[in-house]
């Protein structure tokens, strides 16, 4: 009879590496688990080990136990094979399933041989043997002297990526990590629901003294990812490419870390008029048209010169110096300026020759 002692943790241990080798090769497993698909592929051969030493211990065992037993393992072992081979997107799965299959059948042939007909198991073993001796050879001759030589990688030219490829252009729009996010309950994102026009670049900072990750949540990384951030470190997010809608994510170490991330479409630019006759300090007079304007975080606001002369838009407030934080230079009649706001504030502004010219820009 078979050793059930080695038997049950050895199917313990392989069914639970065999889910694991699975579910890490159909592209579940991410970020801070992608050493998972060498621990479970290790499990599972321990686990096939101490499996065959409790069938062979005692003779292979035909008692229902066993076979329920064999069934059981069967049916979890085609269950997460069938997964595999269907929901994984990888070019080699087919060839894969080939070698398995041409391994398991000659096996399975040379050992009911082995048992029933032992008398034709040197012949057949050479045979097979032999076979495969020949395929292999064959494969390889033809890989490197045959038309197809696919053995011979082709020489691919990498075209090193230019700056304006990798660096995101957008306005920037902030969430930090916050210091104490990893004890369960504090305060973790902020802003905790951040909206951001599609287009933008969403900027993660971790300001917390362990590491964290922003991992989307709903297909666990693959529309984006942080990774694991430092202290210190960031990550940016170019929106151009995302859908408009909303993304939960949260954080793969400290799993209660979840906010949410809403792409919006593109806004119109928010109009301030400069109009006919702001030049002239006069009572009444209108010189920027709203003078005060309230926005958004990652609003734009276009100022449009319809007066008959030069103006500008310059951050700050006569007579001080200007903040540098944004300035149209001249403006002639006619011309137009547009600047985005990406941090909430307070921006005083004018027009650095006709300094009554004042107005102001709330980002909230």
């Amino acid at each position: 009879m078979s050793n059930w002692d080695l038997m049950m943790p050895g199917m313990g241990l392989t069914a639970i590496g065999l889910a694991g080798v699975v579910i890490s090769y159909a592209e579940i497993a991410h970020t801070f688990i992608d050493g998972m698909h060498a621990l479970t592929g290790l499990t599972m051969f321990v686990g096939l080990i101490f499996l065959a030493t409790g069938i062979l211990d005692g003779g292979v065992s035909t008692s229902n136990r066993a076979k329920a037993t064999v069934l059981v393992v069967a049916s979890i072992s085609l269950g997460f094979g069938m997964f595999a081979f269907t929901m994984n997107t990888s070019a080699y799965t087919v060839t894969i399933a080939g070698i398995l299959m041409a391994i398991a059948f000659p096996a399975i042939i040379i050992a009911y041989l082995a048992m029933k007909h032992p008398q034709y198991l040197k012949p057949v073993g050479s045979i097979v043997g032999m076979a495969s001796a020949a395929g292999i050879i064959a494969w390889v001759a033809f890989g490197f002297v045959s038309p197809d030589t696919y053995l011979i990688p082709d020489e691919v030219a990498v075209e090193e990526p230019s700056v304006e490829d990798v660096a995101p252009t957008g306005p920037i729009f902030a969430i930090e990590i916050l210091e104490g996010s990893a004890q369960e309950g504090n305060p973790d994102y902020a802003p905790d629901a951040a909206v951001v026009q599609q287009g933008h670049v969403v900027e993660w900072t971790n300001v917390d003294s362990v590491a964290h990750t922003a991992t989307s949540s709903v297909d666990f990384g693959e529309t984006f990812d942080t990774g694991l951030l430092g202290s210190g470190e960031s990550f940016t997010l170019d929106t151009t490419n995302l859908e408009i809608g909303e993304y939960e994510y949260f954080c793969i170490v400290h799993p209660w870390m979840v906010a949410t991330l809403t792409i919006e479409g593109a806004k119109e630019p928010i109009k301030v008029v400069m109009p006919e006759g702001a030049a002239i300090p006069e009572d009444g007079q209108i010189y920027y048209d709203p003078e005060v304007v309230t926005v958004s975080v990652g609003d734009t606001v276009l100022w449009d010169n319809t007066d008959s002369t030069v103006h500008t838009v310059t951050s700050g407030m006569p007579p001080a110096d200007a903040t540098g934080v944004f300035d149209s230079e001249m403006m002639m009649a006619g011309d137009n300026f547009e600047f985005t706001f990406t941090e909430a504030g307070s921006y005083d502004y004018y027009c650095t020759f006709h300094p009554w010219m004042i107005g102001t820009v709330n980002v909230e």
